[in-house]
């Protein structure tokens, strides 16, 4: 049976990632090839269409894992009849993207262990069969473009298209394993001592993580969700992936799995401001960076998301010979939802761009003339229907948080001018904001319910609603905006956990069915400390960290019936999220109230 999502555990080097699975098992790695990523693991699980499996060959007693300190490098420890054993998982930093390394220790710690490994390598999800060779020190593996190369001491031979060895670690001595992908008609790895590529790397996250300004008590899960957004950036470019993985599932068995290895527009305000208040300028000024070229170009062809290099062109396909997590199919590389109409988008390239000036990152005229430009376009643009934030695959609608989003961008502009002195049409921007603002509060609210809806004319409740008072469209204390928010926890809430919207076919095109959704359960605890329900917040807070697995991570969503997590994994804005919320709770003006008053 396939592990839990939530046992899985995250490794990184900044250029790509690899999912661990607490048996010591590695079922997902994606090198970073942007025009057609190949992977050796096809998807958690799916074990003949890849995996690399190092554990103990006989029984189990134990298992306990963590990472060190404040690092990425993962430890599982396990214990048998005959020892114990550690098998150490990280991926060295400081390389070069065009060579991926991947380093294994199996360490004795007390008596001796039988140890076994069954490597599987497919190539592009699963479907190519490379060719292996033995090699002096260990093996390749060829197909086309890709190699891999496994160095190790044990002796590994084939059988089945499986390559397997056997050892016996005694206490005290190390058996290193490394994997080295590079393009197959370049040259091959040099010799590096694994120990100290072990050292060099603990040093190097032990320095990211001091420059961390984070608030007690809950300084851990702040640093783990901030190195965990770190192993998410593509560092070449400072795009941020919204999660390593694809297709996994936001309900088991479902068909909402969705290909999230690509970076989100609407991730980047709240992104910004998680970087900015922890005290990493550099990766957030990378990110406005990565933002500004991305969006560059065509106004009416600005995109909702885009690689993590900024490439627009994210074909959705199908992959017909997976069979997808705990049967969830279809599997989904690619996302055909890059290709959708979200007006919000305009509104966080405003705001990313209004927080840079106001966190003080150095002034950028080309950001200025860009959103001068997308707000030329939005003028005639904001009235039309679209898809919304949650890409729904059904008919366009007047989604209110795209209108709000609207409103956002007309009034970062305005501010834009007003407060740092920059050049403008402000009439014509006050009176595009003041015109949005009416309109949504003419045909977004709905007096009945007291409450504002997810779309003109629907009776539908929204978490992105609760989005209104975090940006500022309305006070927190607003009759209307309370109102909401208390129609929110009465109908959209599980277990204290907030759900995106009531799905059905006839709202978003797709059968039924999905977890609670993170994110929306952080705002929700924002809102509460606007409003100054403080030990609520810290008590949905509290229930949000029991959500994480064991080494701090989180999913996209969690199921609060069966107590697991869903979706795709690790989940950038999950932690964002995470991360904003716990300076909500401990400062008087965190990034809920800096957002919604600037």
């Amino acid at each position: 049976m396939a592990l839990k999502i939530e046992d899985y555990a995250l490794i990184g080097d900044t250029f790509t990632t690899a999912l661990v699975g607490r048996d010591g098992s590695i079922d997902w790695l994606c090198v970073p090839r942007i025009d057609s990523p190949a992977c050796f693991a096809a998807l958690l699980g799916d074990v003949d269409n890849g995996r690399w499996l190092i554990a103990p060959e006989g029984e189990v007693r134990r298992t306990s894992r963590r990472y060190r300190d404040d690092t990425l490098i993962l430890e599982t420890e396990f214990e048998t009849d005959s020892g114990v054993v550690a098998l150490i998982d990280f991926m060295p930093v400081g390389g070069d993207e065009h060579c991926v390394d991947l380093v294994r220790l199996v360490q004795g710690r007390r008596g001796e262990v039988p140890m076994t490994t069954d490597l599987v390598f497919r190539f592009d999800y699963g479907q190519i069969v490379p060719w292996v060779q033995s090699a002096p020190d260990g093996l390749t593996a060829i197909a086309g473009p890709d190699a891999l190369h496994v160095v190790t001491p044990v002796e590994l031979q084939g059988e089945n298209f499986h390559t397997n060895g056997r050892f016996v670690v005694h206490a005290g001595e190390t058996v290193p394993f490394r994997l080295h992908w590079f393009r197959s008609y370049e040259t091959q790895l040099e010799s590096r001592d694994s120990q100290l590529l072990l050292e060099q790397t603990e040093a190097w996250w032990h320095a990211w993580a001091s420059r961390c300004q984070a608030p007690d008590p809950w300084r851990e899960a702040v640093v783990r969700s901030l190195i965990t957004l770190k192993a998410l950036t593509y560092s070449p470019a400072g795009g941020i992936a919204a999660a390593a993985s694809t297709s996994l599932p936001e309900q088991l068995g479902g068909e909402r799995n969705w290909d999230y290895r690509y970076c989100w527009v609407r991730d980047a305000t709240f992104t910004l401001y998680a970087l900015l208040v922890s005290g990493y300028q550099d990766e957030a000024r990378a990110w406005r960076e990565w933002l500004l070229r991305a969006v560059a170009g065509k106004p009416s062809q600005l995109h909702i998301m885009y690689g993590v290099a900024g490439e627009r062109y994210l074909p959705e396909r199908e992959l017909p010979w997976l069979a997808g997590y705990q049967g969830s199919r279809p599997v989904r590389v690619g996302n055909a939802a890059h290709t959708q109409l979200q007006l919000d988008v305009y509104g966080e390239v405003a705001d990313v761009f209004h927080v840079a000036r106001k966190f003080g990152i150095e002034r950028d005229d080309h950001a200025w003339r860009l959103e001068k430009v997308l707000l030329d376009y939005l003028e005639g643009a904001w009235e039309l229907a679209d898809e919304g934030i949650w890409e729904v695959r059904g008919p366009r609608r007047h989604f209110t948080h795209s209108k709000v989003m609207a409103w956002v961008a007309a009034d970062r502009a305005v501010k834009a001018v007003e407060r740092f002195g920059l050049d403008g049409p402000i009439e014509r921007w006050r009176e595009l904001r003041a015109r949005i603002h009416a309109d949504v509060c003419a045909k977004g609210f709905d007096a009945e319910r007291n409450a504002f809806v997810q779309s003109y004319g629907s009776r539908e409740l929204d978490a992105s609603l609760l989005m209104m008072a975090l940006v500022g469209f309305l006070p927190a204390r607003d009759p209307r905006i309370v109102g909401t928010l208390e129609a929110i926890q009465r109908e959209l809430t599980h277990d204290g956990l907030v759900r995106r919207y009531a799905t059905r076919e006839e709202i978003d095109g797709l059968p039924p069915g999905e977890g609670t959704f993170l994110a929306c359960s952080f705002w929700l605890a924002d809102n509460l400390v606007m409003l100054g329900r403080v030990e609520e917040a810290r008590t949905l807070f509290d229930r949000l960290l029991a959500v994480r697995n064991d080494v701090g991570l989180l999913a996209e969503q969690y199921d609060p019936v069966e107590r697991r997590q869903l979706g795709n994994f690790p989940q950038a804005f999950s932690h964002v999220g995470l991360v904003n919320t716990a300076h909500n709770l401990m400062h008087a003006v965190g990034p809920a109230t800096s957002r919604s008053q600037d």
